[in-house]
């Protein structure tokens, strides 16, 4: 009754001075005929953050439709956060309510949630009017770390794997793979280390992985550094200790290069065949004999020739570790020769005129 009066209001005013078309009279009729179908709520927000913590908000969705297609949100009007899955949130549903997990990371001291527009979709794909749930204020605390802190805040951050090589005179390389629970994996950084980087990560809002190196003096004995864990609200350290390996840079079994130790004890066998076979050639004068030294012999100078000097392409990139669109530390600016120190499926490793151990792509070897 109230709607046909003030539609009624409108009408007369539209005819005694125009002050409105019969578009407006329509869309406003359409617009109140509309009722509310969706009711929103917090189902919980948390009662303090850490910043750089990554958390969740859960909304709670009571629809007056039975049967929908969907609810769809916008998100406006956030302040100091970041969305992680935006406008497709986790649902769980009862038979009562929806519930609707958003994921945010805290990355300011003063944070707002954003306002939540929520918009019921019927199975006719007919969209009915939304519904707002205005965000609030919340609390967030920064931590006073140490200087090993490594700027993860995680409900656990586990070490998978780890190896440690020679990476010059003065220092080597640690590379550690490692997965984290709740975190914001791309955060990860040290302090007062030569050289670092990630090599590879997996992001993941509940568990993400990461491949990372650091550069650290030779007189360290055991590498050390810290996360924040908020199931303990604490602190917890992580230790690697430095076990230097020559020949091999990296925990993946197929980068793993070829072990030259064994090689040498290879060619000393090979050797000893030879000779015993060129002795039974002078006393015995029996030809036959060439045979226990050609395939030794031969395998011998196949091995000689493969650690020889390995000629690089022009503009190749000599990367950390073999892996893919890992790091670059150096690229060559005219065809060069390197030293061959090992080699996997796709890389060969090669040694720096500084001393320094690489990678190279099969790929940028010279063909001639």
């Amino acid at each position: 009754m109230i709607r046909f009066l003030l539609i009624s209001v409108l009408f007369f005013l539209t005819l005694k001075g125009d002050l409105f078309t019969a578009d407006d009279i329509t869309e406003l009729y359409e617009t109140t005929s509309q009722e509310k179908v969706l009711y929103l709520s917090f189902k919980e927000t948390p009662r303090r953050l850490v910043q750089g913590q990554v958390f969740s908000i859960t909304i709670k969705t009571l629809s007056t439709v039975q049967d929908f297609k969907d609810i769809e949100y916008q998100l406006s009007n956030q302040i100091g956060i970041e969305s992680l899955n935006y406008s497709l949130p986790y649902r769980e549903s009862d038979e009562k309510y929806s519930y609707d997990t958003f994921y945010f990371l805290a990355k300011d001291q003063n944070i707002r949630l954003p306002d939540f527009t929520a918009t019921l979709i019927t199975e006719d794909e007919i969209a009915h009017k939304p519904t707002t749930l205005e965000g609030k204020k919340l609390s967030v605390i920064t931590l006073n770390p140490k200087k090993n802190f490594s700027n993860i805040i995680a409900d656990s951050f586990e070490l998978l794997d780890f190896k440690t090589t020679n990476y010059d005179k003065n220092h080597n390389i640690v590379v550690f793979m490692a997965k984290a629970k709740n975190s914001d994996i791309a955060a990860f950084h040290l302090n007062d280390v030569h050289k670092q980087g990630i090599e590879s990560k997996s992001d993941s809002i509940f568990e993400s992985k990461l491949t990372y190196y650091v550069v650290i003096k030779k007189e360290i004995q055991n590498f050390t550094f810290s996360y924040f864990n908020l199931k303990k609200n604490d602190f917890e350290l992580v230790e690697i200790p430095i076990i230097v390996d020559d020949d091999s840079v990296t925990t993946q079994t197929d980068l793993k290069p070829k072990d030259q130790s064994k090689e040498l004890l290879k060619i000393s066998i090979a050797a000893t065949i030879a000779f015993i076979g060129f002795i039974f050639i002078i006393f015995q004068k029996k030809y036959i004999y060439f045979l226990l030294i050609l395939f030794p012999l031969s395998y011998i100078v196949s091995v000689i020739v493969s650690q020889q000097d390995v000629c690089i392409q022009k503009a190749s990139h000599i990367y950390l570790l073999p892996v893919y669109n890992g790091t670059i530390f150096e690229t060559t600016q005219e065809e060069i020769y390197l030293q061959k120190e090992g080699e996997t499926k796709n890389f060969t490793k090669v040694k720096l005129e500084d001393e320094k151990i690489g990678w190279v792509k099969n790929e940028d070897i010279c063909s001639h």
